[in-house]
């Protein structure tokens, strides 16, 4: 009897076992990119104690910490005023040794349709909190997948979104990772964006008050306090995943805070 196979993406050949650090963009240095960033760490030397060259992470983020951060995202209150990728940066390399970079700035086009200096990387992680954002930074990623001559070629976007207590975790190619022949498996070598696949339902879910919140009691009725820690640490297992296995049959999940349901995304 003939039985469909599993599909499955394989990692990009590039990352398993690098020369250098893999280069990754931290997009977004809010509730949840500032514990994905704890997740990198923790990975980063994970993958060194495995002989494995490890990640150069860059974190870019144009927002001040303020007095309504304290509490649901990962800063203290001797950060107050100063950059969150930089508090989190400085942090992050004293605790871990590491050289990683911030950038006070948005991950965007300037006034002139130029992407930004230091664009170039093999990953891409966004924590973003609006449509705008990453239907930007998906145009960005399409216009980097015909940069072919970098040593850092854009392979992978990560993108994490939420509500006030569900959310999501997607990974996507930047354009076609080559595969494998497999007689096991049916190798899928596209994995669509975000904004292809799920554009119309993002821009109608797209919140209208985007005003920023003054405190942190108002901060916890547009995001409840635990839904940023729940998924940055399940998101990174994924791209862990694919580091480890060198393959995924999942390229993401749906997650709910509420009845404790989480749904994964399969390869198709």
């Amino acid at each position: 009897m003939k039985t469909d196979k599993i599909k499955v993406h394989f990692t990009d050949n590039d990352l398993i076992a690098p020369t250098n650090p893999i280069e990754v963009n931290l997009i977004g240095a809010g509730g949840t990119g500032s514990k994905v960033l704890t997740a990198l760490i923790e990975m980063n030397y994970s993958l060194n104690a495995l002989g494995h060259a490890g990640l150069s992470v860059r974190l870019w983020d144009d927002d001040i910490v303020t007095d309504a951060n304290l509490g649901r995202q990962r800063f203290a209150e001797c950060e107050v005023g100063l950059y969150k990728s930089v508090a989190l940066i400085n942090r992050s390399n004293r605790w871990a040794g590491t050289n990683w970079k911030a950038e006070t700035l948005k991950f965007e086009k300037d006034n002139l349709g130029r992407l930004p200096e230091h664009v170039q990387a093999a990953i891409y992680i966004s924590c973003v909190d609006s449509v705008k954002a990453r239907f930007e930074i998906a145009e960005i990623l399409k216009e980097l997948n015909d940069y072919r001559a970098f040593r850092n070629r854009a392979k992978y976007w990560m993108d994490y979104g939420n509500s006030q207590s569900t959310g999501q975790v997607l990974l996507s190619t930047i354009g076609n990772i080559k595969q494998p022949q497999s007689e096991k498996y049916q190798p899928v070598a596209n994995l669509a964006f975000i904004t292809d696949e799920y554009g119309e339902l993002l821009k109608e879910s797209e919140e209208t008050d985007d005003t920023p919140s003054c405190s942190l009691a108002e901060a916890l009725e547009k995001q409840d306090l635990y839904i940023n820690s729940s998924l940055a640490p399940m998101g990174c297992s994924l791209l862990w995943h694919l580091f480890r296995h060198g393959m995924t049959e999942n390229r993401g999940f749906f997650h709910n805070l509420d009845n404790y349901i989480t749904q994964p995304i399969k390869v198709a």
